[in-house]
C-alpha cells in the first residue's frame, strides 16, 4: 500500500516525465516508485546499437542515470548528479528488455547516493550504476 510520502513521490516522477523528451525517447517506462526508490524498463531499439553490432554504453547508461534521477528527486527537492559511474557486465542487444531499479544507499541532506542494478528479461544483470547526488534545496513542483 502506497503511503503519503509515496502518493508524492509519483507525482513527482509523473511531472518529470512530463518535461524529460530523452526518456521519452529512450521509451522508458515507469514502473514503481517509492520515496528513495525507481523502477524502470525499456525496450532495446535497432537505432540503438553501435558499431560493434551490440547496444551503445550510452544507451545504457542514459536508462539508469534516469533511474538514479527519479530516485533522488521524487522527495520533491531538486537534485543533480556530483558523481556517476558504470560498470558493463554483459552486452545488450537489440528487442532486450531492460529492468533499472534504484535502491537509495544515503539520504542526507545535501548528497545522497543511488545504486542502481539494470536486468535484461532473462534476470541476468548487465550493468551496475552507482550516482551520488546533490540536493540543492530547491522544489521541483
Amino acid at each position: 500500500m502506497n503511503t503519503e510520502n509515496d502518493l508524492k513521490a509519483t507525482q513527482v516522477v509523473d511531472h518529470m516525465m512530463k518535461h524529460d523528451l530523452f526518456s521519452q525517447w529512450l521509451g522508458i517506462e515507469v514502473i514503481e516508485i517509492k520515496e528513495g526508490y525507481s523502477k524502470i524498463k525499456m525496450i532495446i531499439r535497432k537505432e540503438m546499437i553501435n558499431g560493434l553490432g551490440i547496444i551503445h554504453g550510452g544507451v545504457t547508461f542514459s536508462m539508469a542515470d534516469s533511474a538514479f534521477a527519479f530516485a533522488c528527486n521524487n522527495r520533491n527537492v531538486l537534485s543533480v548528479a556530483l558523481d556517476t559511474s558504470i560498470n558493463f557486465l554483459k552486452p545488450v542487444h537489440v528487442d532486450d528488455i531492460l529492468i533499472a531499479e534504484a535502491k537509495e544507499l544515503h539520504n542526507g541532506k545535501s548528497t545522497g547516493l543511488y545504486h542502481i542494478t539494470i536486468t535484461n528479461q532473462h534476470d541476468h544483470t548487465v550493468a551496475f550504476f552507482k550516482g551520488t547526488c546533490y540536493r540543492t534545496q530547491k522544489s521541483l513542483i
